[in-house]
């Protein structure tokens, strides 16, 4: 895991509630034996000295089984005000050991929920990957698309930017997502593209601001060129 510095980056949104809302976005960790506690400890220490409402990690925070890296894990607990939803990693190599190991955090697949802001009421909710059928985990659509719609002040986290339309068919403001690690290594980018909506970066459908962030580790190779690893303070604007 190479630590890139915190970006910040304007998001122009379409509800007054959410100005000025400042969100830390982190992604695909991909945390496994090799990784360092020290980086971990160094992620936990840039993010904690960075003014923000809340933290969201967008799936992905593990690359092997949970009781090989207890203990890196458990530095992640440090983090303040996290919410995360899964990624395929995550089901794949134990999404319930994970959830027992970061009891700091707010696990939110499936679930909906409000955070107050600027005494407001900000509509939250998750949903699992869409992997999670293979997992005998059924994904609450039904109930996440009529949460959203019903509040018109919503933030969608999803692990693949395929959920968008979860987002723009609702009154969802911000949808945040991850996945594709932004094609990790050109000219890999091509081939994601032909399975997602979006690579990386910022795009406005509809009423939703969607981001998609490149992620903080790696997949298979150890390397990425052309897709840089990032950590990134949303700054919400009104406009």
């Amino acid at each position: 895991m190479k630590l890139p510095n915190i970006s910040t980056l304007n998001i122009n949104i379409k509800n007054e509630d959410l100005h000025n809302m400042q969100i830390l976005h982190l992604s695909d960790l991909h945390i496994n034996t090799k990784t360092s506690n020290k980086d971990i400890e160094l992620l936990v220490n840039n993010c904690n000295n960075t003014k923000y409402d809340i933290l969201v990690i967008t799936g992905d925070i593990i690359d092997c089984k949970v009781k090989k890296i207890e203990e890196k894990l458990k530095i992640l607990n440090k983090l303040k005000k996290v919410y995360y939803i899964s990624g395929n990693h995550d089901l794949f190599y134990g999404i319930k050991d994970l959830e027992k190991i970061l009891d700091n955090f707010n696990f939110i697949d499936n679930k909906t929920l409000f955070i107050k802001y600027n005494n407001k009421n900000i509509a939250l909710a998750g949903l699992s990957d869409r992997f999670s059928k293979f997992f005998k985990i059924k994904r609450e659509e039904i109930k996440v698309f009529k949460f959203l719609n019903e509040n018109k002040n919503s933030i969608l986290l999803a692990h693949q930017p395929k959920d968008y339309n979860f987002a723009v068919n609702t009154n969802t403001n911000l949808f945040l997502c991850g996945h594709t690690h932004g094609g990790q290594i050109f000219p890999f980018h091509y081939l994601v593209r032909l399975v997602q909506p979006f690579l990386a970066g910022l795009f406005y459908r509809k009423n939703s601001a969607i981001y998609v962030n490149k992620g903080l580790g790696t997949w298979g190779i150890d390397f990425r060129f052309k897709a840089n690893s990032e950590i990134t303070l949303l700054k919400l604007l009104y406009k």
